[in-house]
């Protein structure tokens, strides 16, 4: 054994010792008969009972789920005073999604009507990753 070898190892043994007598019998002898498999049954894991918990059934309240205030034009858009950055981002998509503005070529670029025009400062094309940082002075700054 090289001291490398030791070194990788260090303790174990088992690992690096030579073939057991049984086994190497067999593979000498030339038998085809395998030794016998452990029949070991797997544990399944349990289903996880479905709870009803507190925690998992309250919105979360801070960073993007948070409900912040927002500009006239986007309340006006979304017929509410007060959303969550990503209900905002979902009620802009269900709009281009029902108007079809979507560039048929390019899926990431949207055209603005009228509507959109206002919120996104008057461009007439968008990028899908725009609309987030587009949507941001909308959101009134709270302390």
């Amino acid at each position: 054994m090289s001291s490398v070898a030791a070194m990788v190892f260090r303790g174990a043994r088992s690992l690096l010792a030579p073939a057991s007598r049984a086994t190497s019998s067999l593979v000498s002898a030339g038998s085809t008969k395998k030794p016998a498999a452990k029949t070991k049954a797997k544990a399944k894991p349990k289903p996880k009972a479905k709870s009803d918990s507190p925690a998992k059934k309250t919105p979360r309240s801070t960073g993007l789920f948070k409900v912040t205030p927002v500009s006239p034009v986007l309340a006006q858009f979304l017929g509410t005073g007060e959303t969550t950055r990503t209900d905002a981002i979902k009620g802009i998509w269900t709009y281009i999604k029902s108007h079809d503005l979507q560039n048929p070529a390019d899926k990431r670029e949207i055209f603005c009507d009228e509507t959109l025009k206002l919120i996104f400062e008057g461009k007439d094309k968008v990028g899908f990753l725009e609309i987030s940082k587009l949507l941001s002075p909308h959101f009134v700054k709270t302390a």
